[in-house]
């Protein structure tokens, strides 16, 4: 089997397949919300999210699970093809079941009936996200591979939407080009998986060993599901779909930020798996500081920017008729800042690795209940705004649980050196940003100006405070050219 490849390679790999899935979307949104238009844009993102609670129960948190298990069996090929056999079957049986729940719903729930074409085409993609079983590639951490396929299928995607896509009635076929970018990758893993384990149906699939931390993880994602999708599913059924078009598109840039933090979580989780698996607590505390460090040098800024530029970068996206999404993505930047230290660094990069997947299914549930009781009593009055307020305090209630169930042995007396220097850098763009915004009227050069500016003065200040990730990275290529010359 493979040996383990270097995190850098995969961190860099990672992080441009992470920047791809940021300039596509860049590129394709401001012209299908153009195009669309909100009511448009809205249908098509509510049916996602109700397509989401049956691709999580098809799923049932089976790819988080075979990651850590599959990592943990990678160097005997006999044993990989055995557990990505028996996880395999394990996943195709619940989507079938999934299958079986969501043509029940279609056929009783008559207030489904305007989106039901949408959801069958969009239900396609939970049958070729089990076929792919992409976790296998993430567990093998072939991050070429993965980048690779996946910016081919953006191309061809892209190219799809620009030729069929021209008119608002084209959201069918907006519908369709996503399945084709995503389902695409999908379908290229059946045949590339081969090169490392044979993976098949099979009735032996040790459910007493499997089943528990497999159930324990879809609670926790089907609470994570829920608090991430119930705000258009409620905002769809109490505001109409012009609600769920300007959240929508306030949440695409907050997931653009989420997408570039998190990036890193999933390239060191198989490594991660493996040193909570020794008990090296010594490379567990030493990786989880260099991990916050990443997350909150690339976060702070980005959160910073998209506070002051919220009006700016909504109507640069997608047109003044969606300029209501502003405050939106304001309340839901914010609330990221919180799930920084919550839900994706104590939760996914701590108890997941660390087989504590109890811990943060309880945090997951308990906030999805409080996001779901806020939505119901919140969004009549306040609509969108509301729905990303709910969010935030849902956050909160997931960061506070898991600070009072953390392991003893997590240190975090590291915490405050990580976040001084981002933290200081990114007020200081906030400044630069606010005296720009007075002085040019222009949003376009506004955006412009602010953002080179601002990557020259935070790029200076975590210099000279000597940030621990720029400090790292610095002497790495100053150690190369050494070596060079």
């Amino acid at each position: 089997m493979q040996n383990s490849k270097s995190i850098k390679v995969n961190s860099i790999l990672n992080i441009v397949k992470t920047i791809s899935s940021i300039i596509f979307p860049l590129i394709t949104f401001p012209y299908t919300s153009r195009v669309l238009g909100p009511a448009n844009i809205g249908k098509v993102n509510f049916g996602n999210s109700f397509i989401n609670y049956f691709s999580l129960l098809a799923s049932l948190g089976i790819s988080t699970y075979a990651i850590r298990e599959c990592s943990a069996a990678r160097k005997s090929k006999s044993n990989l093809s055995k557990t990505a056999s028996e996880l395999f079957s394990i996943n195709m049986c619940t989507t079938v079941i999934a299958y079986v729940l969501l043509g029940i719903t279609l056929l009783f729930f008559r207030k489904l009936d305007s989106y039901r074409t949408i959801i069958i085409i969009q239900s396609t993609a939970i049958l070729f996200a089990t076929w792919g079983a992409d976790w296998l590639n993430s567990a093998m951490e072939d991050f070429s591979y993965i980048t690779i396929r996946t910016i081919s299928f953006q191309v061809i995607s892209v190219i799809l939407l620009f030729l069929f896509v021209r008119e608002a009635d084209d959201y069918m076929k907006y519908v369709i080009i996503s399945i084709v970018s995503t389902s695409g990758a999908n379908i290229a893993n059946i045949y590339y998986r081969k090169k490392y384990c044979d993976v098949r149906f099979t009735l032996k699939m040790r459910l007493n060993i499997h089943l528990k931390p497999i159930m324990l993880l879809f609670v926790m994602l089907m609470a994570q599901t829920i608090f991430n999708s119930v705000d258009i599913t409620m905002l769809g059924l109490i505001k109409g779909d012009v609600e769920v078009g300007l959240y929508s598109t306030a949440l695409k840039m907050k997931n653009i930020v989420v997408q570039v933090v998190a990036s890193l979580c999933w390239v060191v989780m198989p490594r991660m798996s493996l040193y909570f698996a020794e008990d090296n607590w010594e490379k567990i505390n030493e990786m989880l500081k260099k991990v916050l460090s990443v997350m909150v040098t690339i976060g702070f800024p980005s959160i910073a920017g998209c506070v002051i530029l919220s009006k700016e970068i909504i109507v640069l996206i997608g047109g003044n008729k969606f300029i209501d999404a502003s405050l939106p993505l304001i309340i839901l930047m914010l609330s990221f800042l919180v799930d920084i230290f919550g839900g994706s660094f104590l939760g996914n990069m701590v108890c997941l690795p660390g087989k504590r997947e109890s811990v943060f299914m309880v945090a997951c549930s308990v906030a999805a209940v409080v996001n779901v009781i806020l939505n119901y009593l919140l969004i009549p009055i306040g609509g969108a705004s509301a729905a990303a307020f709910t969010s935030g305090l849902s956050a909160v209630v997931i960061l506070i649980w898991l600070l009072v169930k953390k392991d003893r042995r997590v240190k975090l007396d590291y915490v405050f050196e990580v976040c001084k220097a981002p933290l200081i850098g990114s007020i200081l763009i906030m400044v630069f940003c606010l005296i720009i915004k007075k002085l040019i009227e222009n949003s376009i050069l506004q955006i412009f100006v602010c953002l080179s500016g601002s990557v020259a003065i935070y790029g200076l200040i975590q210099i000279i405070m000597k940030n621990m990730l720029v400090t790292m990275v610095l002497g790495s290529i100053k150690e190369k050219l050494q070596k060079r010359i």
